[in-house]
């Protein structure tokens, strides 16, 4: 199942990259059957020291050199290109920040006004401020914070910016295709749109500690307006009684 916009083409990359591996498998190993039989001991009691004189392994080694030039520069540039490099317009896209750590996501979100609040470390707390949010901070005062939940709009870009308090995980939605490391000390942002409804699971792909069994969250793709009631509810309940909703799984 494939729930981006993106996907396709990734599954298109990889549908390829399969088919070029198993033809040279299955070529290779023809090959070395061959070998085994062609250059047997009882047909060969004796070395041949002058070598094989025909070329037909280098003109398939050029063969698939040009095949996996066409995968790369066909597909894999323009993708990259696509995908990684233009981020999609900041004004129209979700934007999202999701602070790692061992072994939970803090997802944080700015609010109405579009700006994320100040954050310091001093003020971090496992039970009820994760992320160290400032609540004096003017611009904090609507902001969302969750442990665990990500909730998006369907057939809307988001841009997330994924940073880690500890050591390095990897944040995976593999039905979105998508997994980026979180690197400590860096903030690296990854985008998709999703486009189909529903609750998708979010795995770290990176071994983090004993606990890493147990990192995973989930991210729940809402119809437009399902995803503007969920804000305005969640941005009530920051105002009235800031702190974060725990969602250990």
């Amino acid at each position: 199942m494939n729930a981006s916009a993106h996907g396709g083409e990734v599954d298109q990359a990889m549908f390829f990259i399969h088919i070029l591996m198993l033809v040279l498998f299955i070529g290779w190993g023809v090959y070395f059957i061959y070998a085994i039989i062609r250059f047997r001991r009882s047909k060969n009691p004796k070395a041949d020291y002058g070598g094989v004189k025909s070329h037909t392994s280098s003109y398939l080694e050029i063969v698939v050199a040009i095949i996996e030039a066409v995968l790369l520069i066909a597909i894999s540039i323009p993708f990259w290109a696509k995908q990684i490099n233009a981020f999609p317009d900041p004004k129209t896209a979700v934007h999202v920040k999701i602070i790692a750590e061992q072994f939970a996501w803090n997802v944080h979100y700015p609010g109405a006004d579009g700006i994320f609040g100040r954050t310091d470390i001093k003020l971090m707390n496992s039970a009820n401020n994760p992320i160290g949010l400032d609540r004096s901070d003017e611009a904090a005062k609507d902001d969302i914070v969750m442990i665990n939940q990500l909730h998006l709009p369907v057939n809307k870009p988001v841009i997330i910016n994924l940073s880690t308090k500890d050591v390095i995980h990897s944040f995976a939605l593999p039905l979105m295709r998508v997994k980026q490391d979180v690197i400590p000390g860096m903030s690296i942002p990854v985008w998709f749109t999703p486009t189909k409804t529903g609750q998708f699971e979010i795995a770290c792909a990176q071994l983090c500690g004993l606990g890493h069994y147990r990192m995973k969250g989930y991210l729940t793709v809402h119809s437009k307006a399902d995803y503007e009631a969920w804000l305005t509810q969640q941005a009530s309940a920051a105002q009235e009684a800031p702190q974060v909703d725990d969602f250990w799984n």
